[in-house]
């Protein structure tokens, strides 16, 4: 029983730590209708920034570091994509290149950084709640303060003026236009929110981890969009709150869906093939689930026509 309680623990932590990057995709993706690819290298920037950061001692600072490392991050994406005219896709591919030369640039050309003798966020919490009932939740109660900052911050956010303009030019950047309202603008605030948000993610899951190395966010991008879809399946496209729970919610069971193919000792190299699997399923389960619907509706119209003939 222990074990169980420990792997389901385990995954809340992680999926936790991943649903702030699926917000952030959440942002880009299904608001202003871009798919970021430069998610996995603005992860590792953000691990590295905030590995860094924390080394030399400020452990506070080392978030808001990230922040702002994933901040430019999203920025330069955007800038490849408003005022080079070059496609979203590609420019996500460019910025993901460039970052590996970056990160690697920020680590003093290290592959990995050691954080078990530094101060980090969650060691300051173990301080602060030794004694108390917290304690060996410290780990937690951690992460979802960051993760109900950054949900309630895109809740307020894209009611707003400026939010609701992000959301319309990802319907139709057209009718944003002709409403006085510059896309190119929105689409560099929205990209840059989502990378901030991504690297503090990537910051968190080195402190969790103890170490960040160069490859920390490698395929993050499948995950958080897996995860993403996941979400949208259990509580569908509804208020814009369900919508954010339902995003938080697709990175644990993702995350609970990794960590069990884990418990039953399954190959690494075949955890990659359990993430296609998992986005087709997510991708792939409204459309098939609509087709058998309308399938089985055609059927009953037939069987109907066949009753009114015999009548």
């Amino acid at each position: 029983m222990n074990s169980v309680l420990m792997l389901v623990k385990g995954a809340l932590e992680l999926g936790l730590i991943g649903s702030i990057t699926v917000l952030a995709l959440f942002l880009s993706y299904s608001m202003l209708n871009v798919c970021d690819l430069s998610t996995d290298g603005c992860f590792t920037l953000g691990a590295a920034v905030g590995a860094s950061v924390a080394i030399a001692g400020y452990p506070y600072l080392a978030i808001l570091a990230a922040l702002a490392a994933g901040c430019a991050s999203g920025f330069l994406t955007a800038i490849l994509q408003t005022k080079c005219g070059i496609n979203s896709l590609l420019s996500g591919i460019i910025v993901n290149t460039g970052l590996y030369s970056v990160n690697i640039a920020v680590m003093k050309q290290a592959s990995v950084l050691n954080l078990n003798k530094v101060e980090t966020v969650f060691s300051k919490a173990k301080d602060l709640l030794r004694g108390t009932v917290f304690f060996d939740y410290s780990k937690i109660f951690v992460i979802l303060l960051f993760v109900l900052a950054v949900a309630v911050f895109l809740y307020f956010f894209l009611r707003t003026k400026l939010g609701l303009a992000i959301r319309a030019t990802g319907n139709n950047p057209d009718m944003v236009r002709s409403s006085s309202v510059n896309p190119h603008f929105t689409t560099i605030v929205a990209l840059c929110i989502s990378g901030a948000i991504t690297a503090l993610s990537g910051s968190l899951l080195a402190f969790y981890n103890q170490s960040a190395n160069i490859d920390i966010g490698t395929g993050m991008v499948t995950v958080a969009l897996a995860s993403l879809l996941i979400g949208q399946v259990f509580l569908g496209k509804k208020k814009l709150s369900l919508r954010l729970v339902g995003t938080v919610l697709g990175a644990f069971v993702f995350r609970l869906v990794y960590t069990v193919a884990l418990r039953f000792r399954m190959p690494a190299f075949m955890l990659k093939l359990v993430s296609a699997i998992v986005v087709f399923l997510a991708i792939a389960a409204p459309y098939l689930i609509a087709a058998l619907k309308e399938r089985k509706a055609r059927h009953d119209r037939v069987l109907a026509r066949k009753k009114e003939k015999t009548v």
